[in-house]
């Protein structure tokens, strides 16, 4: 069984875990499903806005992806959730990839 079956099969028995659905998000970008993981990661984010580690990815997706205006938006809502969250590793993380993005 692989990775991607695997945590299928963890999120069977757990299908609201956002560390599984992260997980698999980050499989399929592995293997070219971006859209997969794009729709992974909002998912994530539009349940739980405090689950900070996926802006980063979601947004580095979407930039990847060639759309800038939705990369730097997401950007700034993981900013303001590290902020809120006391999480200065996330926030300087965040806004150095959106400064790269943004000048």
């Amino acid at each position: 069984m692989n990775r991607i079956e695997r945590i299928l099969e963890f999120l069977k028995a757990s299908p609201e875990d956002n560390f599984l659905k992260h997980a698999l998000a980050l499989e399929y970008i592995k293997i070219g499903e971006n859209a997969k993981a794009e729709t992974l990661f909002t998912e994530i984010l539009t349940a739980s806005p405090d689950y900070i580690g996926s802006y980063y990815h979601l947004a580095k997706l979407l930039e990847a992806g060639g759309n800038q205006e939705a990369a730097i938006s997401w950007y700034e809502k993981g900013m303001a959730a590290a902020k809120a969250a006391g999480d200065q590793h996330s926030y300087n993380e965040l806004q150095s990839a959106w400064e790269d993005l943004v000048y």
